[in-house]
């Protein structure tokens, strides 16, 4: 089956690719030829999931799935949440958004936060939603060169590690988006048999 991944963001299709199985072409949308930025412009991880399989549904007819992730802080009220990308710009700089999640958090006790991934799936303009949590810390001081975002300051409920410190292959089974995706796979596996 060939399902085209509503994404940029090509550390998250490394991932990704790394969690299908191979009965399963992934493409991208610049593989149909979309070359314009996909839209996200609706205040829930949600609404931004559905709008971006929506719009690759709508322009290309072509059966495709889309996520949305936010890191939401139990201190912040949730934030950055929908804005996770963006929390410190519009230029999307990981390292900024780190920076200002850490000085809001300066001298809070509640660290508590969670990863949270929104799966559309558009199979036959058929749409499925997948969700995927992962429970966890935010830590003072980023550690590990491995994974993105706000990886090196997130360590996971029952980890001593930040999601930044460990391979790929650990990550995948624990993380957010892999619970999403193993829910996908499991539907995929079971709507294909």
């Amino acid at each position: 089956m060939k399902l085209c991944f509503a994404t940029q963001n090509l550390n998250k299709l490394k991932e990704v690719q790394a969690m299908l199985p191979t009965s399963i072409t992934l493409v991208t949308p610049s593989d149909l030829g979309c070359t314009t930025e996909l839209p996200e412009t609706q205040l829930t991880l949600d609404g931004n999931s559905l709008q971006k399989a929506d719009f690759l549904y709508d322009n290309f007819q072509t059966n495709c799935f889309a996520d949305d992730t936010g890191l939401e802080i139990e201190a912040l009220k949730g934030e950055p949440g929908v804005f996770s990308a963006r929390y410190a710009g519009p230029e999307k700089n990981a390292e900024a958004n780190m920076k200002l999640v850490l000085e809001k958090l300066k001298n809070e006790p509640n660290r508590n936060a969670r990863f949270r991934t929104i799966i559309t799936l558009i199979i036959n303009n058929e749409k499925t939603f997948f969700e995927g949590i992962l429970n966890g810390k935010i830590i003072d001081t980023p550690r590990g060169s491995h994974g993105f975002g706000y990886d090196p300051i997130f360590v996971p409920d029952g980890f001593e590690t930040t999601l930044a410190e460990m391979e790929l292959s650990e990550k995948n089974k624990i993380s957010h988006r892999g619970l999403a995706f193993e829910k996908l796979t499991k539907y995929l596996s079971q709507t294909m048999a």
